[in-house]
């Protein structure tokens, strides 16, 4: 048996978790058209009859100013999961024509003794053969792929290419597990997707979500409905006002979507339970970071 981790790196908006999404076969990752959907460095468990491997979603690489400490704290992240690698998947989108300076900085950071294959995403709809050319000046990779997360187009050929970087060993995880978090994270993370989809701008982006109750049937059999209660964070008082929206419009139709995903998800009937919450700058506050979970 083959069991090993493959993390996946790439610019904000390139479609880490999309991709994921499709090789699990599932919704399992929070997906949105707006950049830095991914927060945190997700742990997805691909399994078929002879091999497990753990892919690592993390957010997109930016350069952040030194006031941005959710910036900092999610770049972070990045290296730590990419120490944590058999290989590694370098997405990018098959359209470029040409380097941004995050590009340079993902070829910085990438470790030369571990395996890089990059991957053209959305070659469906642009051919691929320019952007490798460009990917290939700056980096050397052990393997070059061309696939389409959203049309399933060339996933095959990736396995294929990850396959003999993977090392012999015992799965890490039951069969079952579709990934290393808690019921309670996948609800907030289910709850700040139905923000970014439902908000415009930049107020998405300024939100955080803290899961203050998570009660279910399973360890409250009195109840008959999963019961979660979160808060949602902003950072000013005109976000607040913008997310509770016109006479709590937008607050009630975030907290719907939220609870049809989350029954979607768990098979248990839910209430869920919304409120917002103004913590001022809580992106650059280290303190307010560590209590919303990012650190």
């Amino acid at each position: 048996m083959k069991c090993g981790v493959v993390t996946i790196i790439g610019r904000p908006n390139a479609g880490k978790s999309s991709l994921i999404n499709a090789l699990l076969k599932t919704h399992a990752l929070i997906i949105s058209p707006k950049p830095q959907t991914t927060r945190n460095a997700l742990r997805c468990i691909y399994n078929d009859d002879d091999s497990q491997i753990i892919f690592t979603d993390t957010p997109g690489l930016y350069t952040p100013d030194s006031r941005d400490k959710l910036g900092i704290f999610l770049n972070d992240s990045i290296l730590e999961a990419l120490d944590d690698s058999d290989c590694i998947l370098w997405l990018i989108d098959a359209g470029t024509r040409k380097l941004k300076p995050d590009d340079y900085e993902i070829a910085k950071i990438l470790p030369k003794k571990i395996p890089v294959i990059l991957t053209a995403n959305k070659s469906d709809k642009s051919d691929p053969s320019q952007a490798i050319r460009l990917y290939e000046e700056i980096f050397t990779f052990a393997d070059r792929v061309a696939i389409s997360a959203r049309t399933k187009r060339g996933l095959d050929s990736l396995m294929a290419a990850i396959m003999p970087h993977i090392p012999e060993g015992e799965a890490i995880y039951d069969a079952d597990i579709l990934m290393d978090t808690t019921e309670k994270f996948m609800a907030s993370e289910i709850i700040r997707e139905k923000v970014l989809m439902l908000l415009r701008d930049e107020v998405p982006h300024c939100v955080a979500v803290v899961v203050d109750e998570y009660k279910s049937p399973d360890e409250y059999p009195d109840r008959k409905k999963l019961y979660i209660r979160a808060t949602l964070i902003t950072e000013t008082e005109g976000q607040k006002k913008i997310v509770i929206g016109s006479k709590g419009e937008m607050i009630k139709r975030i907290g719907e979507e939220s609870r049809k995903a989350i029954e979607n998800v768990t098979g248990i009937p839910a209430y869920i339970d919304l409120w917002v919450k103004v913590v001022a700058n809580w992106r650059k506050n280290p303190a307010a970071l560590k209590r919303f979970g990012y650190a």
